[in-house]
């Protein structure tokens, strides 16, 4: 699905963000700041490291310039990367992933998110969660969530 909605009109592409910094917060936990306009506005963090646990926000399959890929497969591979990248900024990786949460618009279409989720889980095989829900932002297919333990 590409396009865009009138909200994501108003703020500029991901591109455009600064580039993400780690935040310090008190108790020793720290968040990753990608400097969406989005995360102040909702009062979220993309992820948020808590000791050895790394929790990352729900991430929809958005490209850089605002759009989305055509097919669901295509935006759960996007979505993994974004995943994968919030992962990074705290030095860790898909493979230490523990949990996901998979959130979809069409559950009957389950095998093209497995098509992704599958190879990318094969060696590690996180908790996993697989919903159907009513609607995404901007009309996204799919939007997931992880966990990940670094200790």
């Amino acid at each position: 699905m590409t396009g865009s909605s009138p909200d994501r009109d108003r703020s500029p592409p991901l591109s455009d963000h600064a580039s993400p910094t780690i935040v310090e917060l008190p108790g020793g936990r720290r968040r990753l700041d990608t400097h969406s306009p989005w995360e102040p506005v909702m009062g979220y963090s993309r992820a948020v490291q808590a000791g050895p646990l790394v929790t990352v926000a729900g991430c929809v399959g958005i490209l850089p310039d605002g759009t989305y890929p055509d097919g669901l497969a295509a935006q759960t591979r996007r979505c993994v990367e974004r995943i994968a990248e919030a992962l990074a900024a705290f030095d860790a990786t898909l493979e230490q992933v523990i949990k996901v949460r998979i959130y979809t618009t069409d559950l009957a279409r389950w095998e093209e998110i497995a098509s992704v989720m599958g190879p990318t889980f094969e060696a590690t095989r996180p908790a996993n969660l697989l919903v159907e829900v009513a609607g995404l932002v901007d009309g996204a297919l799919v939007e997931i969530e992880a966990e990940a333990w670094t200790g």
